[in-house]
């Protein structure tokens, strides 16, 4: 109970606004059927479906550096072990549910046990994807957090992304074909069958490279961190008990996050914003978004006090992966749960948008309910964890 009462409530809604936000986009009713900004950006570009991985990325470096507080971010033997048991966990967890659905998949179209579980599970497993980059980052982050000091981050970050800005540079890596020096190493090193495919193109938008540049934005969510609970800012460390009030939390955050949005968009000119590599110019702005939206939150929730309409959120923010996870489970299940309706085969998913929601709402509005209904039993879950000050941590 203690350590709920010091949680910064802004940041507990944003992270939940960013969970419910990645179940919808990832789970419509029919993929055929979604409204422009519920999609992905074809290539270049950013939509607001773009904004929700790394609005969590961002959220979890300033989760990061409130963890880390207690350990006077210190690097040592069990710190390092703490970073990396975790990254590994979360890698795991994703490689858990992939097979799952694998599994079932498989067992639906008739095919053994044996086959499914194992013997074209591995072949075809994609190494990266969103989990695989989450631990990664994780882990990585947080060895170089507790390596340099909270003080040399902005420096950290700076070598980090000018570093892949020239990457890109001196390789002409801007478009998607196959001389894309990130798709070039993902193929290298982890092969054409463990890639995700973009465009019929071997191109992973979590893939090896392109981890540097989101390393770089966990850390700058760690900045975050530093402005929401250091006394002074960038330039001191944390002491216990004299945290910065919400006004100066606000006023920092908003001038750090409107500087990096300026700075991304500028960028954007020579390296444009662009998700499936995680460009500079992406990192930049993703996280100026972010900076901005959590100063609103901090206003509106902690200084202004309204409150009551943020517990829909809170509830998922305070359990965000073990809901997230949740969400993937209960889709495999009801896809790969069939039955008959008049001589037509249905998955319990599929019959909800077909026979459901499509008739009483139409395509795309249809699509969205679905989403939005899964969120909604989601939540049926995550708010009595919630009530109950149960927090499943990975």
């Amino acid at each position: 109970m203690a350590e709920s009462k010091q949680r910064l409530l802004a940041l507990d809604v944003l992270r939940g606004i960013t969970i419910a936000g990645m179940i919808t986009v990832n789970n419509p009713g029919s993929w055929g059927h979604i409204f422009a900004p519920l999609r992905h950006a074809a290539w270049n570009g950013c939509t607001p479906t773009d904004l929700v991985f790394p609005f969590f990325m961002f959220c979890m470096g300033v989760a990061m550096y409130i963890s880390y507080r207690k350990y006077d971010f210190q690097l040592t033997a069990k710190t390092a072990w703490h970073a990396v048991y975790r990254g590994v966990l979360i890698i795991l967890i994703g490689w858990a549910l992939s097979w799952f659905g694998h599994l079932l998949r498989n067992l639906v179209a008739g095919e053994t046990f044996a086959y499914a579980a194992w013997t074209h599970f591995w072949p075809h497993l994609r190494y990266l994807g969103v989990f695989p980059r989450l631990g990664i980052v994780s882990a990585l982050g947080g060895l170089l957090l507790l390596t340099f000091k909270p003080k040399r981050l902005p420096w950290v970050i700076l070598t980090l992304l000018t570093g892949y800005c020239v990457l890109i540079s001196v390789t002409n890596s801007f478009e998607l074909n196959e001389e894309n020096i990130l798709s070039r190493v993902d193929l290298a090193i982890l092969g054409d069958n463990h890639m995700y495919h973009a465009g019929g193109k071997p191109f992973d938008p979590e893939g090896i490279l392109s981890t540097i540049p989101a390393i770089a934005h966990c850390l700058i969510g760690c900045l975050f961190g530093m402005l929401l609970y250091n006394k002074d800012g960038l330039k001191g460390g944390y002491i216990k008990g004299q945290e910065p009030d919400n006004w100066t939390r606000v006023t920092r955050v908003f001038i750090l996050a409107s500087s990096l949005l300026l700075a991304g968009f500028l960028l954007d000119y020579a390296y444009p914003i662009n998700k499936q590599m995680w460009s500079a110019s992406y990192a930049m702005v993703t996280c100026g978004l972010a900076g901005l939206v959590l100063a609103l939150l901090i206003w509106i929730i902690d200084i202004k006090q309204h409150k009551r309409w943020c517990v829909f959120f809170e509830s998922f923010g305070v359990n965000p992966l073990f809901i997230f996870c949740l969400s993937a489970i209960c889709v495999y299940i009801m896809a790969a749960t069939r039955f008959d309706v008049d001589g037509t085969t249905y998955s319990v998913w599929g019959a909800w948008y077909n026979l459901c929601m499509q008739p009483l709402l139409g395509d795309n509005w249809g699509s969205l309910a679905c989403a939005l209904s899964l969120v909604g039993v989601l939540w049926l879950i995550a708010h009595p964890l919630y009530k109950k000050h149960i927090y499943i941590k990975i």
